[in-house]
């Protein structure tokens, strides 16, 4: 456990928005280098890695997480020194006050910054009751005493905001609590498969490696497909978990069989193999209805159709600074997509295939 914490604190430690992922393309094409053929990337950023079969009719698969979190980008510097932020994927207004962040500007500094929150003192003409507020009127708060000196340091309209939040463990050791594991999950299941198949000759060619801009509407799986044209893919990544509220998707049973969202409904066929593969592997896994949706809805519709699904895990909390996840159901995860890819020849792909 000590090295996969070790890790996890490494990935969600990086910073990277939607159109700004270089920190986790760097960190990516670092950790993938040495275990694959070759690396190529697409022309919005996404970066993968190729592993030749040595079969004639080795079947094209794909394996994808995505680089960006969510976060926010500078729109508006005020004349007090405050700033205004357009979100980068989706927030709750409700978990944005008086949390820790940091600025990015243009030439790589790094700014402390916190979001601004109404004292209760202020609220007293208002029956002491707060209003929601809307995510466009959030103060972002650096301290400065005024514009200029905001510009001084180099900031402008553009620059990102990033969460500042720092990976530790539950008291009982089994779970951890970071920002970003949606989708720095992704990313490390991506380094440990790879890493997990170097001294293997597989039946298949994987292309494995990671999207840009999922976050604002899985824009780079549209690109990367089109350039890769896998006959499946399967994307990684991180969704809600709803125990706490009585929904599905509970932390600590094992990975996600995601049998259906509102941007993708799992193949029959894919179904059966996903199924067959966990009880054969000894996987631990569970059902899951999504509300939101992945890069394997994006992927499924291009090149006339491609067979894809999401390999993921349940997460309390995401898209805030304190996301809390388990860590045996990232073992899970990834056992089931060593077997996953293993299995993954051309009969087993035209049997996928096969409608």
């Amino acid at each position: 456990m000590t090295d996969l914490f070790t890790k996890i604190q490494e990935v969600t430690n990086l910073k990277g928005l939607a159109g700004h992922e270089g920190q986790v393309r760097d960190y990516l094409r670092q950790a993938i280098e040495p275990h694959v053929d070759r690396i190529e990337t697409d022309g919005l950023g996404g970066l993968f890695g190729i592993k030749e079969s040595t079969r004639s009719d080795a079947p094209r698969v794909m394996v994808a997480a995505h680089m960006d979190e969510v976060g926010f980008m500078v729109s508006d510097i005020k004349e007090d020194g405050t700033l205004r932020a357009v979100a980068i994927g989706g927030w709750n207004p409700l978990v944005l006050s008086s949390q820790r962040f940091t600025l990015i500007t243009r030439s790589g500094q790094n700014l402390p910054i916190i979001s601004g929150s109404l004292p209760p003192h202020f609220l007293r003409g208002q029956n002491g009751q707060a209003s929601l507020p809307a995510v466009a009127d959030i103060i972002f708060d650096g301290g400065f005493s005024d514009k200029s000196e905001v510009y001084s340091f180099g900031i402008t309209p553009g620059d990102i905001i990033v969460p500042d939040s720092q990976a530790i463990l539950t008291a009982n050791r089994k779970n951890v609590i970071s920002k970003a594991w949606d989708n720095r999950y992704g990313i490390l299941m991506v380094t440990e498969l790879l890493d997990s198949l170097k001294a293997s000759q597989l039946d298949n060619t994987l292309i494995a490696g990671a999207n840009v801009q999922e976050e604002v509407g899985l824009r780079g799986a549209h690109v990367s497909t089109n350039k890769f044209n896998p006959e499946l893919c399967f994307a990684v990544d991180c969704s809600p978990a709803g125990d706490v509220y009585g929904d599905q998707g509970k932390i600590g049973d094992g990975t996600l069989i995601r049998f259906y969202d509102p941007g993708h409904i799992m193949l029959a066929n894919m179904r059966d193999f996903l199924l067959t593969t966990a009880e054969e592997a000894g996987i631990k896994y569970q059902y899951y209805a999504a509300k939101g949706g992945t890069d394997a809805g994006a992927a499924h519709l291009q090149n006339s159709g491609v067979p894809s699904t999401t390999i993921g895990v349940c997460a309390r909390y995401i898209h805030s600074h304190q996301t809390l996840y388990n860590i045996d159901d990232f073992y899970q995860a990834q056992a089931f997509l060593q077997a996953i890819i293993k299995k993954l020849d051309r009969s087993t792909v035209n049997l996928i295939k096969n409608y």
